[in-house]
């Protein structure tokens, strides 16, 4: 009865305090049933703080870690400061070490509500932080649409790119005008299109974009770029979503990412920390993950040079 109790609950429901007290009253599991995170976590996530008080409330354990945290942490991380302060009004421990070294109170230092503790972050957490805030509000919400790929690379100029890649610099008497104005359409370089790219200096390295194909995601392009150095590739899939790989010294060392979609139990202590920092920031984290710092969104709108690759070899 306890599990099945809460069958059927859909994701809105957890802002319901009446549906939620309703399942619970009719013998709804306080401490699991549910089908991958217990209901106080999913409260947490996704509902409100009456919701979340009157789960934890029925609990047996406030602090039941659930991929690698506990409810207070997900609070911290999505924001839900209400949700926070009664988790800790009921008694949730907010200096548990969990995630890499990321206990809720340390987690709440990059956010506007902090928890009072002896937590601390290092410099360079406090700079990751700050320049958060910024990367984002310069990128100002780009990308608005599918289909894309980019590479984002330390320590490499864009000329140093086009000679790593053995590619063509494309006349700018040959790009059409509404590619030079970001108004891109379905095959703009002709039957070239699929091998032509953009790129742009940006202070930390240069960026890569291609705005109607994948060929930045191609394992060949990321090992002649991250020669050396580190770069993070995406490819913004229509069908599945953003598909990230980490390329260092010419070595794949991360393929099938999720850029932007949350940290995870087993992420380094940097990690978890850009993960936090850059949920639904796709673009914003590959840039952030490589310390590459466009100052505007023109690397991915306008670049500043379009390249054409050379032609693949069997």
């Amino acid at each position: 009865m306890g599990e099945r109790a809460w069958q059927g609950i859909s994701y809105h429901d957890w802002k319901n305090l009446a549906v939620v007290r309703a399942r619970l009253d009719a013998g709804a599991d306080p401490d699991g049933g549910t089908v991958w995170m217990t209901p106080l976590h999913l409260a947490a996530e996704r509902g409100t703080a009456e919701v979340v008080a009157e789960v934890a409330a029925r609990v047996a354990d406030l602090d039941q870690v659930v991929e690698g945290r506990t409810a207070l942490w997900r609070a911290v991380h999505k924001g839900k400061a209400d949700s926070v302060q009664v988790l800790l009004a009921a008694g949730a421990d907010p200096v548990r070490p969990m995630m890499s070294g990321w206990s809720p109170a340390r987690l709440s230092l990059t956010t506007a509500h902090v928890i009072p503790s002896d937590e601390v972050l290092t410099a360079d957490e406090w700079a990751a932080a700050a320049e958060s805030g910024r990367l984002t509000a310069a990128l100002n919400g780009f990308p608005d649409y599918d289909g894309f790929s980019l590479a984002c690379v330390a320590d490499v100029d864009a000329a140093e790119a086009v000679r790593r890649l053995n590619a063509e610099v494309v006349p700018e008497d040959e790009v059409p005008d509404s590619v030079m104005t970001g108004e891109w359409w379905q095959g703009p370089f002709g039957e070239h299109t699929e091998r032509t790219v953009g790129v742009t200096d940006v202070p930390g390295g240069c960026v890569l974009m291609q705005p109607w194909s994948y060929a930045l995601k191609t394992p060949a392009v990321g090992r002649l770029l991250s020669a050396g150095t580190v770069a993070y590739t995406m490819y913004a899939n229509p069908k599945s979503g953003n598909q990230g790989a980490i390329h260092r010294d010419g070595e794949i060392i991360g393929w099938d990412l999720h850029p932007g979609g949350g940290p995870h139990e087993e992420d380094s202590t940097a990690e978890v920390l850009l993960s936090h920092l850059y949920v639904s920031k796709a673009v914003a984290y590959c840039c952030a993950y490589v310390g590459v710092r466009p100052r505007n969104d023109k690397p991915f709108t306008a670049p500043d040079l379009w390249l054409r690759l050379p032609e693949p070899t069997s």
